[in-house]
């Protein structure tokens, strides 16, 4: 009680790294590649198809929104979700530009590119996180305790910097997949390089850092802040259906915050070789010009909605890997399942 109250007070959660065994670089790298690929993998599967009414929905004007077609499995629960968040009568047009027959979405169309974008998700999450880790906990052990907040930031941005190399191209083949451009990952790679040079699988690439170092290393700072705050206010480990709501919480917030550098970004790399727009500030400038401000905060709903749900499904698949990784350990049974913040 004494000690309570002559403690300093602290402006971020803390975590105390006092107790942990000796830092091993490489086992925190090796579990950190798996641990986040394996979540890279699971979200992208699950979700891929709200992505891609989201890259449609921001790239209207792009004139390469297709209807499509194949086969006839309504997805109830995605439709109805968009509805009723965000209740945009665009986001309602593309849902029904995306279907044939009575309004209903086909499962087909909305999972147009998902192989050639897992076999960039795979390594970019696994890098990410595999970064991250080593990173963070290096931090930790730098930082003084109250101060973890910015261990956490930099490490998030540093996690996605190294990533980014994956990511762009990955992120570039997908969305002009996902607006109708190519057919297939293969095609689209031949062809982006034949027409723009290797430097069209960067499109967008200074657009692409502008919204994905911020929104790595808020949305990872907010998980794990809230993830020790809670910890400490409920005085044990935390469970995956809570890890997976602040997950949820983490992404959903910073989804919302980036939603106007997503725009920007989606509107740089689908533009191709058209160069509708000269660069990050004219892209802005015409969007504003052209169709008014609000247009930068277009397809937030589907948005929220997918990296709310996408939070969850990352961090608790995140958490619960290396929690089976860390039970793996030699000895591991005679500590208490040593877990990583």
């Amino acid at each position: 009680m004494y000690n309570s109250q002559l403690e300093p007070k602290k402006f971020f959660a803390s975590v105390s790294m006092g107790e942990e065994e000796p830092f091993d670089f490489l086992r925190v790298l090796f579990e950190g590649f798996i641990a986040g690929g394996a979540a890279g993998v699971v979200v992208e599967t699950a979700l891929y198809p709200i992505d891609t009414i989201k890259t449609r929905l921001q790239a209207r004007n792009i004139e390469t929104i297709p209807t499509i077609s194949g086969w006839t499995v309504l997805i109830p629960v995605i439709r109805v979700a968009f509805l009723l968040i965000s209740r945009e009568t665009e986001t309602i047009a593309v849902l029904m530009d995306a279907a044939r027959g009575g309004g209903k979405i086909l499962l087909k169309g909305l999972y147009s590119g998902l192989a050639g974008n897992l076999a960039g998700v795979l390594p970019a999450s696994a890098i990410f996180v595999g970064v991250y880790e080593p990173t963070k906990q290096k931090l930790l052990k730098t930082f003084p305790d109250n101060l973890s907040a910015i261990a956490h930031l930099t490490a998030g941005a540093i996690g996605g910097a190294a990533a980014s190399l994956i990511r762009v191209p990955t992120e570039v083949v997908k969305q002009r997949m996902q607006t109708g451009q190519f057919a297939s990952a293969p095609d689209a790679v031949r062809l982006i390089v034949a027409k723009e040079g290797f430097k069209g699988l960067y499109a967008g690439y200074g657009s692409f850092l502008l919204r994905d170092l911020p929104f790595d290393a808020v949305q990872f700072c907010i998980y794990e802040q809230l993830r020790i705050g809670y910890k400490l206010a409920a005085k044990r480990d935390l469970n995956d259906p809570e890890n997976a709501i602040i997950g949820a919480f983490a992404g959903a917030l910073t989804g919302a915050i980036t939603t106007p550098l997503d725009v920007i970004k989606t509107r740089l790399m689908v533009q191709g070789s058209a160069t509708q727009y000269k660069g990050i500030y004219d892209c802005v400038q015409t969007i504003v010009k052209e169709e008014g401000s609000s247009a930068l905060l277009k397809g937030i709903g589907p948005r929220v909605l997918w990296i709310g749900i996408g939070g969850s499904i990352f961090f608790g698949v995140l958490e619960r890997t290396k929690l089976l990784l860390a039970q793996r350990r030699p000895g591991a049974q005679n500590s208490n399942s040593s877990k990583q913040d």
